[in-house]
């Protein structure tokens, strides 16, 4: 529900919006420029709501028809409610529909890129290429990495990266996705791979950002640059 309630908060905005300009009379000191802008800007953040909440293949001529109906006053043929009711239903049915379509396309690509040389899978169906082995020193889930990464979409979209922003990453393996936690005990200290983290092992159904959508397959170049031993923490602590 936390999603919908996004989504008719941004319906409500586009609402407000639309009474302030269109056919409605010119505000005092709001200029022609502004309320284009301001239009803009709705569009947008709507447009991005419906892409995360997955719902696909709506009449978009028909939306901004009944906006501009009940902006300007008219009657709608159902209550806000009901209407809340009904988007939350068909986001739900999209949800399905669209995971099943990602599962087949994921399955698809994974099963090709499983043939290519130097890829090995594990249980869990998380693919991986060891480009360095790095040293005899593994981590485990309860130990902290420090890495550097670049993360991508199987169409190449950088999503994340800590060569752009200039410094490694630290962080508990048990705190993140589950194919980060696997994957970085596949490399010793100084290694190097590639993981291909199918959603189910990443953020499932969840959409994270613009570039970061929901059931996303995600791709990760890393370098386990340092591992810290959990057991040393415990020792550190005592000692002190």
């Amino acid at each position: 529900m936390r999603v919908l309630n996004f989504l008719v908060a941004g319906v409500l905005a586009g609402v407000m919006l639309a009474s302030c300009g269109g056919s409605q009379p010119q505000l005092e000191g709001v200029t022609k420029a502004e309320v284009d802008s301001v239009s803009y800007a709705v569009g947008v953040t709507f447009g991005s709501m419906i892409k995360n909440a997955n719902l696909v293949g709506l009449d978009y001529a028909l939306v901004t028809k009944t906006m501009k109906e009940v902006a300007n006053g008219g009657k709608a043929k159902i209550h806000e409610q009901e209407a809340g009711y009904i988007v939350n239903a068909y986001m739900q049915k999209c949800q399905v529909a669209v995971g099943k379509m990602k599962e087949k396309e994921e399955a698809e690509f994974l099963a090709k890129n499983k043939k290519n040389e130097g890829v090995e899978e594990t249980a869990s169906g998380l693919q991986y290429k060891i480009e360095n082995p790095g040293n005899e020193l593994r981590a485990t889930a309860k130990d902290t990495v420090e890495v550097n990464y670049k993360g991508t979409l199987l169409d190449g979209t950088v999503f994340d990266s800590s060569y752009d922003r200039g410094e490694t990453v630290k962080f508990p393996l048990d705190r993140v996705i589950a194919g980060w936690t696997e994957g970085m005990q596949l490399v010793g200290e100084g290694g190097k791979l590639t993981l291909w983290v199918p959603f189910n092992l990443g953020y499932g159904p969840r959409a994270m950002s613009e570039d970061l959508p929901a059931y996303s397959t995600l791709v990760f170049e890393v370098e386990l640059v340092k591992i810290n031993k959990a057991e040393e923490k415990v020792k550190e602590v005592k000692k002190k």
